[in-house]
Parts: C-alpha cells; sequence; structure tokens
C-alpha cells in the first residue's frame, strides 16, 4: 500500500510513512490538525495520475488520499452547477451531466483516469481549452481545507460573485502546496446538440499552422484545433494502421460545435478555407459518433510513442499561438543538435503543444543530453513570451526550471502566501516552493 502511493506517472517515488484514505471533510481537517500539530509532512492526491511527480511524497510523511472521497452531491439544471467531492472521476461528471443536457467542458485527455480535485490543483485542460477555457473558468465555489485543520468555503453557487477577494481561484492550480480541496461547485453549460469534426493530413508543418491561423483569422473558433508532427504520426500509423496516416507529415483534427444548421454550415465554409493549404485529404464526420472516431486516433498517440520502446518526457509548453511555425522549426533544430527524436502534438489553438523528447535511456550519456535538451527547450519557449507548463504543473519535474520561470519578485510572493497559509510548510512539502 505504501509503494502505491509513493508515485504517480512520472520518474520519481518515495515512499510515505503513512496513507490515509479520507471519506469526508471532518476526517481530513482530523488529519490535518494532527499534522500541524507535529509538523508532520502531508502530501494530497487523487487519482494519482500526474506527469510531473506532483503527488510524490518527496519528504515521507503522510500521503492523504481523496480518492475515496468520490461522491456528485448534485447537478442542478435550474443552476447550472454540479457539486462534487475531489476525488470523483473526471469523466464520469462529463457523462452524468450530459445525460441531464448539461456540458462540463475541461476534458483533459486521461479524464477517464484523474480526478476534478487534482484538475483543479493543477488547472488541468485539453483539447476544447481554446473555446471553452481550462478549469479554473468552471470553479465557482471550493471547500478547502488549511494547514491547521481549518475548513473555509470560499466562492458560491452563482455565476458572478464580487464579494471579497477571488480567494477560490487562489486554490486552482496551487499543486497542495496552500490547502487541501474536498469539495467543489462548478459552472455546467448547456449541451451543444450537434458536433463536426474535419481530419486533415499535411505534407509541411507549415502548411497545418497555416490552416490554424486562417480558420481563427477568417473568424471561426473551433471547440477544438489539434495537431501533430511526423514523429507521431509515422508512430500512430504503425500502431493504428491508418491509411490515412501513411507518409502524412502533419496532422490537424478541427472540432465544431452547435446547432445543427450552423455547423454544417461551418464544416463547409472551413472546408474551402483548407483547401488553399492543399492538404493530402479531408476527412468529415458528422454528428458525435463521428466525432469519436475521428478522436479515436488521437487518443492513440502517446500510446504510439511509448510503442517506440524510448522513454517518453512529456513537456506542456506553451508559446504564444503566432509562434507555432518558429516552435515546430526549433523542435526540429533541437532533435538534431542534440542527436534524440523530438515527437510534437496537442492543442495547436492556444499554443499548448506536448512536446515529448523520447530517449534511450541504456544508451551512454541519453540523460545527460536529453537534459541539456529540456533545457534549450525551456530557455527558447520563455524566451517568446511563453511557459513551461500549460497543464501538467511544477510538481518535481519542473523544478529545476522553476527559478528561470519566474523573476525573483514573482517568487517571493508566492513564498510569502505559502508562509501565510502554511506556516510549519507541511503541505506538499519539497515541491517548486
Amino acid at each position: 500500500m505504501l509503494a502505491e502511493h509513493a508515485s504517480d506517472k512520472w520518474f520519481a517515488a518515495h515512499q510515505p510513512e503513512a496513507v490515509v484514505f479520507a471519506r469526508s471533510t471532518h476526517s481530513v481537517s482530523a488529519v490535518l490538525r494532527f499534522a500541524h500539530r507535529y509538523r508532520l509532512p502531508v502530501t494530497p492526491r487523487g487519482a494519482g495520475h500526474g506527469y510531473v511527480g506532483g503527488c510524490v511524497p518527496a519528504r515521507g510523511g503522510i500521503v492523504l488520499s481523496l480518492a475515496r472521497m468520490d461522491s456528485i452531491k448534485e447537478i442542478s439544471p435550474a443552476d447550472f452547477v454540479a457539486v462534487v467531492e475531489a476525488g470523483v472521476n473526471t469523466q464520469k461528471l462529463a457523462d452524468e451531466v450530459e445525460k441531464r443536457g448539461l456540458f462540463y467542458p475541461p476534458d483533459p485527455a486521461s479524464r477517464k483516469d484523474n480526478a476534478i480535485g487534482g484538475n483543479i490543483s493543477t488547472n488541468a485542460g485539453g483539447p476544447r481549452c481554446l473555446k471553452y477555457g481550462v478549469t479554473r473558468d468552471y470553479v465557482l465555489g471550493l471547500e478547502v481545507v488549511l494547514a491547521d485543520g481549518t475548513v473555509v468555503r470560499l466562492g458560491g453557487r452563482t455565476h458572478k460573485n464580487k464579494t471579497g477577494f477571488d480567494l477560490h481561484r487562489l486554490f486552482v492550480g496551487s499543486e497542495g502546496l496552500l490547502g487541501i480541496i474536498t469539495e467543489a461547485t462548478l459552472k455546467l453549460l448547456p449541451l451543444p446538440p450537434y458536433r463536426a469534426c474535419l481530419a486533415i493530413g499535411f505534407d509541411t508543418m507549415r502548411a497545418a499552422v497555416g490552416s490554424v491561423h486562417a480558420i481563427l483569422g477568417a473568424g471561426f473558433l473551433p471547440a477544438a484545433l489539434e495537431m501533430a508532427d511526423a514523429f507521431t504520426l509515422a508512430a500512430a500509423y504503425r500502431r493504428t494502421k491508418s491509411e490515412r496516416l501513411r507518409g502524412c507529415r502533419a496532422h490537424l483534427i478541427v472540432e465544431l460545435d452547435g446547432q445543427p444548421r450552423s455547423v454544417r454550415g461551418e464544416v463547409r465554409d472551413v472546408q474551402k478555407l483548407l483547401l488553399a493549404q492543399s492538404p493530402f485529404f479531408v476527412e468529415v464526420g458528422l454528428g458525435a459518433s463521428k466525432c469519436e472516431e475521428v478522436w479515436q486516433i488521437r487518443r492513440e498517440f502517446s500510446y504510439a510513442l511509448r510503442d517506440t520502446g524510448l522513454t517518453k518526457l512529456n513537456e506542456d509548453i506553451v508559446v504564444p499561438r503566432g509562434r507555432l511555425e518558429d516552435f515546430f522549426a526549433f523542435a526540429a533544430r533541437l532533435q538534431k543538435k542534440h542527436g534524440l527524436a523530438v515527437a510534437c502534438f496537442g492543442h495547436a489553438g492556444d499554443g499548448n503543444i506536448h512536446t515529448n523528447v523520447m530517449v534511450d535511456l541504456a544508451q551512454p550519456g541519453a540523460k545527460q543530453r536529453s537534459n541539456a535538451a529540456l533545457d534549450d527547450l525551456f530557455t527558447q519557449v520563455l524566451q517568446w513570451g511563453g511557459a513551461i507548463t500549460g497543464e501538467h504543473g511544477i510538481g518535481l519535474a519542473k523544478k529545476p526550471w522553476w527559478n528561470q520561470a519566474l523573476s525573483r519578485e514573482a517568487r517571493d510572493l508566492h513564498r510569502l502566501i505559502k508562509k501565510a497559509l502554511d506556516p510549519k510548510l507541511i503541505l506538499n512539502p519539497g515541491k517548486f516552493i
């Protein structure tokens, strides 16, 4: 049991002295009162599906699991809110609200494996961020247990609220360093009645990026714009044997949603825009089931890269949208400079590209070369005004670049807030603060 709670999906592990499975906010509060009294480290944990070592108990102590706090307390069609405990599975919540004609847009690719509390703690995103925003944009209120066991309820269930500071937002993306989220009140939307997808193959990444700019420049706002490079597509072809990926060097998925008549009209107009980029193919999927067929190949990308036998260092960098073409050219240079494959795919619509440095750790010097490649990657992204993480968080994996990513003044402010809320520094110690 202790070993099972020593790590997440990243490459670090540290075994805790104890694991506590909380079943209520009262239990969480009791554990924190005890830990605060004796200065015991406490690392909160949800589904354990993070990619940066965020829930690794780096200083041992107690792992406080919220996995059994998995109740959907309320779904209100009248108020357009859902009230859920932190351990609720993201896919389960999405399915339950859609049964009522409602919509919870945040859609991390691994949502069938992760939990709402973890999504909030990392401000998770997903393909639909372009149109609908990230998890933060759907958090109306939170119940949080502070380091000393105090329970606070922040925000509320109204879609507008300007009463005091926007304190519930402070805990979104805080990675378990400021308090433990036990319950969330989430904003819901009406479920769009119709969806359509276009899957487009190109000979060059320049044509794919040009298509992204053309679509947005013409005033369309797709639900998702997803892109993949040649290395990713070759691996996906070997895994799926999908003929449309054979010889394809860049791939774009465009999803549109809304009313049936308007979506069909937008599909026709977007197709005309795409033809100007001379694509290999344009395939259209009308309706939810056909859209899922298109997305199924996208969901295979990560698994296909693992099939190569190389270790996949998944970096979720973000660049300004105008730098997309520059970024893919830079990734190609990075690959040549360090002698490592670099596979890029992800959310082109908002510049959040999953950049996977592929490493054979059995080769002499591979670890050093991969670290040098990551140094170059993050340095260039920051020079462009980008960010070293868009979805996964800092955790342990990005800790070496924390000082580079933020100014000294901004880091000092983080420490000031941390000390105010957790004066004994017991919450998720060993991470970036």
